[in-house]
Formats: C-alpha cells, structure tokens, sequence
C-alpha cells in the first residue's frame, strides 16, 4: 500500500465527517444566531435559553437527516470492507 492510497482514504474519511456533520453543525449555527439575536433585542440574558433550542434543532435535525447520513455511512463503509484486499496487499 503506497502513500498516495492512505492519504486518499484518508481524505475520503474527512470527506464523510464533514459531509455527515456539516447539517447539524449548520442548523445548530442558524439557531444559535437567531437566538443570539433575540436576546440582543430584547435583553434577556438567561444562558439556559442559548442551549435547549440548539439542542432541541439538532435532536430534530438528526431525526430528519438521520436516515440520510446512516446510508451515507453504510455505503463508505461498505466501499471500504470491499475493498479491504487492496489496502492490506493480498
């Protein structure tokens, strides 16, 4: 296995994080803006109302991409036990 094999794998598993992890980590932005911004205007400054809707917008989130970020992950996992041959030399 030479270098150029790894390093691409390796790219395609930082690929995969962000593709899986770049929907909640948005949304989970766009709600703490608009929270931000709500308690800007209207001066409350309670640090438990910055999380639970974060919290709540994630759980959300994941329930809605869920599915769509499993089979993401089972297809580069399935890339890459079948073609585990390859990387190990047989």
């Amino acid at each position: 296995m030479n270098p150029e094999v790894v390093i691409s794998i390796a790219e395609k598993g930082v690929y995969m994080t962000l593709l899986l992890c770049g929907p909640l980590l948005a949304i989970a932005l766009a709600v703490g803006l608009i929270v931000s911004i709500f308690q800007a205007t209207t001066q409350i400054q309670e640090q438990t109302l910055a999380f639970i809707p974060k919290i709540a917008a994630v759980l959300l989130a994941l329930i809605f991409f869920g599915p769509w970020m499993l089979s993401q992950l089972v297809s580069f996992t399935y890339d890459i036990f079948n073609n585990l041959n390859h990387f190990v030399g047989l």
